[in-house]
């Protein structure tokens, strides 16, 4: 009897010893992610550029606004590692100052996008009948106009400055996640658990934001990683027509349009804010689609 107990006692420690512990949803995820050899380049790249743009006070060689008209136009070399503008300031400083402006503008520009956008798509998927539909004809006249075009209307209205291109590109693209979310919800509501939840006693507000939000994040985070490159593009495009930052600020769109005549006689002037302007949009594009292969089930096993 007791050989029995002491067996009995010892095969369930044995069997928990070894069993395989399976991985969370969040660690296989990292795990695809990294597998993704595309993906892991986006990201080396955005970090790059993050850690640039928070070290540029520590690492520019001159100040990005001072003026040396004595070099004005240098060739890259040992002193200017990308060379000098028309101004006689260091192009490297002012680059690497500009990773600061890019990035702040993409990325609060698509968090405005992301919250606004996010909470219209939800009470519009949610509530439905004539909400939805006020908020979904808000979205389509937005829609119906040319992204970059729309954004230079807005700040043409307010007047030219970083701040508000970022407001323009933020409206721009409200509608993009305003949609996203709309159709995200639209599927969930009719979900058992939604169904559950109201059986409990769960008033909308708790539905909204604990049930139906954290089951929608997904498309979202990887909607507003690939959004980020777009935001870049757009304020480099309004920053090229003198509708972004204002001078001296170093913005990589406002940096190409000052130096476009220089394109023969000067082009590392044009050439590195360019490039940065392509390195960091690829960069966040390639994590995007890497977020999304890793997220998204159909994508699995290609």
């Amino acid at each position: 009897m007791s050989d029995a107990f002491l067996k009995a006692d010892i095969r369930p420690s044995e069997n928990l010893a070894n069993k395989k512990v399976q991985p969370g949803p969040w660690r296989e995820a990292a795990r695809s992610f990294v597998r993704n050899k595309t993906a892991v380049v986006g990201l080396s790249l955005v970090v790059f550029f993050v850690l640039l743009a928070l070290a540029a006070p520590l690492i520019m060689p001159f100040d990005y606004k001072a003026q040396v008209l004595s070099d004005r136009l240098q060739p890259p070399s040992g002193e200017h590692w990308f060379g000098t503008d028309d101004l006689g300031r260091d192009v490297f400083s002012r680059v690497i100052y500009g990773a600061r402006i890019s990035l702040w503008v993409g990325f609060l520009s698509v968090v405005g996008s992301i919250v606004i956008g996010t909470l219209l798509g939800i009470v519009a998927g949610f509530y439905g009948k004539w909400v939805d539909m006020i908020i979904s004809r808000v979205f389509d006249i937005l829609l119906a106009f040319p992204g970059i075009l729309l954004a230079i209307a807005i700040v043409a209205i307010l007047g030219p400055s970083l701040q508000n291109a970022l407001y323009a590109i933020a409206i721009v693209n409200i509608p993009t996640y305003g949609r996203l979310v709309r159709s995200r919800v639209l599927s969930l509501r009719q979900e058992e658990f939604i169904t559950a939840a109201r059986a409990l006693g769960a008033n909308d507000s708790r539905i909204l934001f604990k049930h139906i939000l954290p089951n929608s994040l997904t498309p979202i985070i990887v909607q507003g990683t690939l959004g980020v490159a777009t935001a870049i593009i757009e304020a480099a495009g309004l920053g090229f027509l003198g509708l972004g930052a204002q001078p001296p600020e170093p913005e990589w769109g406002k940096m190409l349009s000052d130096s476009r005549q220089f394109l023969q006689t000067a082009p590392w002037t044009v050439i590195f804010p360019g490039l940065c302007i392509l390195l960091t949009s690829l960069g966040f594009n390639l994590m995007g689609d890497g977020l999304r292969d890793t997220f998204d089930p159909k994508m699995k096993g290609r």
